[in-house]
Parts: C-alpha cells; sequence; structure tokens
C-alpha cells in the first residue's frame, strides 16, 4: 500500500471554489467514510480547514484511486469535476509523506509557521480513528507529523512571533483604521507577540504590539479561530473586546480567558454599532454579518466613524455588500492572501523556516528508513521462525538418539545450538534491514527467500499476524 494525497489549498485554488470545498461535521465524516469505501483504499483522513481541504488515503492502486476520490471530492463539494480539477494537486507515496509533514509544521500555510493547523491534524487524525478509516499506516504517518510539528515549535522560533492568520488580519485592519498601509499594517503583525503595549490615549501607534489601544473590537464566533483573534486583539491592546456567538456559554467562557464581555447574536447590530472593528470567523453555512445587519448598526453610530469588517471564515460570514456601505472597509481572506507574501517570515531565507525544513528532512528520513525495515521485517521474522524449527526438529531426533540424555546436558545442547543458529543469522539479517533503504532493496529481499528456500505462504503468515496485533486504536503521539 501507499500514501496518497488529494487536495486543494490557497495556493491552487481561489477562494470562491475552496469555500465550497472545505467542510465540517457531518458533511466532512461522510466524505471520510466515502472516501475510506472506494476501491483501492485501505486507510484514509482527511484534513478540512480555512486554507485547504485534502484527503489522505493508504491505496493500492495510483490512478483508480486518484480518479474516485476526485470523483468523490468534487460530489460532495458540489462543484464540476471540470471546473474543480484544475485547483487540485496529487501527491503520491514520499513525496505525499513529506507533503503531510510540511502541513502540520506549518510551513505550506498562508501565515508560514502558525501553530493552529497542528492542532487541526490531530483533530482530523482523531476523527478518523473514531470513524474506523485511519489504518495502522496512516496512523504511523499521522504520529510521525505530528512529531515533527511539535520539534518545529519546540526547536525553532519560527512562531516566536505569535504570528497567525487572525493576527495578520487584525494587524491590517488596525492599519485601515489608523491610515497604515497594506504591507507596513502586516509586518507589525510580525511582532505583536513579543511584548509591549502602547498605553489607551497615546499617540496612534504604528501596527504591532500595541496597535489595537483605543479601538473596540468585536468577534463573532467561539471555536478555534476566534480563540487565535481573541487571544492576538488582547496582545494588542484593544482597549475593549466582545465576544458574540449563538451558544452564549462558548461565548462567555472564550471571554473570560482575557477579562472580555460576551453577548448573543440577537444583539449583533448593537454591538456592531458600537464596534470598530469586527472580526467574524464562525463555521455557518451562510453569512451571518448581511449587509441589512450592517445598516441597522451604521444607524446608531456617529457619521463618519469608520469601520472594518475582518471575515476570515470559510465560507464567508460576511455579505460583500456589507463593505460596499458608506464608512465600511470589509477584508477578506482574498486580501489576507496578497498582503501576506510581503511580510512574513521565511519569505526570503529566514533561519528560522530553514531549520523547520531541516527538521522535516530529518523526520521524513528516519520514516523512510523505518518503512523500508518494516517492509523486510517478515522475511527476517520467517527466516528466524525456520530456524529455530530446524534446531527443535534436530534436538528432538538428537533426544531420540542418545535415549538417556539429562535436562542439563540437554538444555546445554539447546543452548548451543540456538546459538549458531542465531551467530548464522545474525549478518544476513542486519545486512538486509541496512540495505532495505537502499535502491533495488527488494532484490535483497528476495536473495534472502530463495537463499534459505523461505515459503512465502509462511511470510505472509507473518504479515498477516502483524497487522492482527497492532490493528488496535491508541493514542498517535504515544508511539
Amino acid at each position: 500500500m501507499s500514501v496518497l494525497v488529494v487536495g486543494l489549498s490557497h495556493k491552487s485554488a481561489p477562494l470562491a471554489t475552496l469555500e465550497r470545498a472545505v467542510m465540517t461535521g457531518d458533511a466532512l465524516g461522510k466524505l471520510s467514510r466515502d472516501v475510506f469505501h472506494a476501491d483501492s483504499v485501505a486507510g484514509s483522513f482527511v484534513i478540512s480547514t480555512c486554507n485547504r481541504a485534502e484527503i489522505y488515503a493508504d491505496v493500492d492502486k495510483f490512478h483508480g484511486a486518484v480518479s474516485a476520490i476526485c470523483e468523490l471530492l468534487a460530489r460532495h463539494a458540489g462543484i464540476p469535476s471540470g471546473q474543480l480539477t484544475p485547483h487540485l494537486y496529487v501527491h503520491y507515496e514520499d513525496r505525499a509523506v513529506q507533503h503531510l509533514l510540511a502541513v502540520a509544521c506549518g510551513l505550506d500555510s498562508m501565515v508560514v509557521g502558525e501553530s493552529q493547523i497542528l492542532g487541526q491534524v490531530r483533530q482530523s487524525l482523531n476523527i478518523a480513528r473514531e470513524q474506523g478509516t485511519l489504518d495502522r499506516a496512516l496512523s504511523d504517518l499521522g504520529a510521525v507529523a505530528l512529531r515533527a510539528g511539535k520539534r518545529v515549535h519546540a526547536e525553532t522560533g519560527i512562531d516566536r512571533s505569535g504570528a497567525s492568520l487572525a493576527g495578520v488580519g487584525l494587524s491590517l485592519a488596525a492599519g485601515r483604521l489608523r491610515g497604515v498601509p497594506g504591507p507596513a499594517a502586516v509586518s507589525g503583525a510580525l511582532t505583536a507577540g513579543s511584548g509591549g503595549a502602547a498605553a489607551s490615549g497615546a499617540p496612534a501607534p504604528a501596527p504591532g504590539p500595541g496597535c489595537l489601544a483605543g479601538l473596540s473590537v468585536l468577534v463573532v464566533g467561539a471555536g478555534a479561530m476566534s480563540s487565535i483573534a481573541v487571544a492576538a486583539a488582547a496582545r494588542m491592546s484593544a482597549a475593549s473586546i466582545v465576544v458574540a456567538n449563538r451558544g452564549h456559554a462558548r461565548a462567555q467562557r472564550l471571554a473570560a480567558t482575557v477579562s472580555a464581555t460576551s453577548a448573543d447574536l440577537s444583539r449583533l447590530p448593537a454591538k456592531i454599532a458600537a464596534a470598530d472593528l469586527v472580526v467574524s470567523c464562525t463555521g455557518a453555512p451562510g453569512a451571518v454579518i448581511t449587509a441589512e445587519c450592517v445598516q441597522e448598526a451604521l444607524g446608531a453610530r456617529a457619521a463618519g466613524r469608520p469601520l472594518v469588517l475582518l471575515d476570515l471564515a470559510v465560507p464567508r460570514d460576511v455579505e460583500a455588500d456589507a463593505g460596499r456601505l458608506p464608512g465600511v472597509s470589509l477584508i477578506g481572506l482574498d486580501e489576507l492572501r496578497e498582503a501576506v507574501p510581503a511580510g512574513m517570515p521565511g519569505a526570503g531565507h529566514d533561519e528560522h523556516v530553514a531549520a523547520a525544513w531541516r527538521i522535516v528532512a530529518e523526520e521524513f528520513a528516519a520514516q523512510l528508513s523505518a518503512d523500508r525495515a518494516a517492509r523486510v521485517a517478515p522475511t527476517v521474522v520467517a527466516l528466524r521462525a525456520k530456524a529455530a524449527g530446524v534446531v527443535e526438529a534436530e534436538l528432538t531426533r538428537l533426544a531420540g538418539r542418545l535415549g538417556g540424555l539429562d535436562a542439563r546436558s540437554h538444555r546445554e545442547i539447546a543452548q548451543s545450538m540456538h546459538r549458531v543458529a542465531d551467530k548464522l543469522l545474525h549478518a544476513p539479517t542486519v545486512r538486509v534491514k541496512e540495505l532495505a533503504g537502499s535502491p533495488g532493496a527488494d532484490s535483497y529481499e528476495l536473495a534472502l527467500r530463495v537463499l534459505f528456500d523461505l515459503d512465502p505462504d509462511a511470510v505472509q503468515a507473518v504479515v498477516r499476524a502483524d497487522q492482527g496485533l497492532l490493528s488496535a486504536p491508541g493514542d498517535e503521539e504515544g508511539r
């Protein structure tokens, strides 16, 4: 079996296409199960975030699996295959493994080095495990990806500034409210987590740690992205933060983390009227902030007071017409996508990004070596089992011939024969494991089978026993 990735992301598709492909809840579970039951697929999991929708599968046929998965993704997204296919990318075997490691480490994110994706990968693996679609190969690969992500954030300074998509969006929005141009505003997000905050009432600061000083922020939603936005707004010294959510209890819990206040969505127009900046990042399938809602809010605001709407949701939360109202500015993911490259870490040869890529390379090499060694392991086990059988047969024959051999002598003879067999097999078995990662590895394993006349059924019996033993679910980070 081999790992296959089929997906689309902010790098390959326009937002209008991506927001139709991204799935949550029951729709995501249905796609996962349908992929798992497709021909040639032994295991699967789906990563679906605001920036990507990717299907990972353990397959035994490349072309058939690609066709089936592309068709399923198009059907679930409601996009004709002819329109979706040009935006899809496909990675297979080693390239698929490298891609997952890069994704988990935040190296393929819109904001390079952001850490939210690591939790999203963990969640995707857990969902697949709960649904029974995660086989051992993908579970092990997922464990490697999570370990690589943890190492990157622990051993490098790639996220030292606390940079995130929400943080960059807040900085860009603050710049718009302050009259700071986009590139300068985005560059300020890189220092948003490094400390220092402007005092309320001080002269308007450049985007950075205190760029929201004196401004009121409303965050709509109480999920993972909202949590990041609330934390970033607090770091940027927002004068006040209000969290509004359909479930008021969740809004209260999130607000309590930064001493903010909470509200339910029934009071949304009034809360928008009181805010300078509105950040929306819910998981709703349709618009949460309509043009009508914003128009009502404008009626309760001082004339000429600017309002910025920051939409971080996929699908979009804010109606496009809301951004065309007088005094209202709308920032969406399309604009963030254009603004990010100019100021994000690693745009050139950032040392922390380079260090992260070295960790990816190390983990990939270790995984490759372990995978190839595992492929020859059944042959090695079958060889040692055959040798043990030969020794036991000879011991039985010897006991029959010598008759009155005492137990101590029999034990000494048995130990000697086993040691001889182990020593004779040690060099070829160790060598074939070492050669497993080299070109022509299959031929070395085949030579071992031929030279020692191993029964193919015995080797396959080891494979089946190993799969059965290791099929029980477990903690992907504990292995």
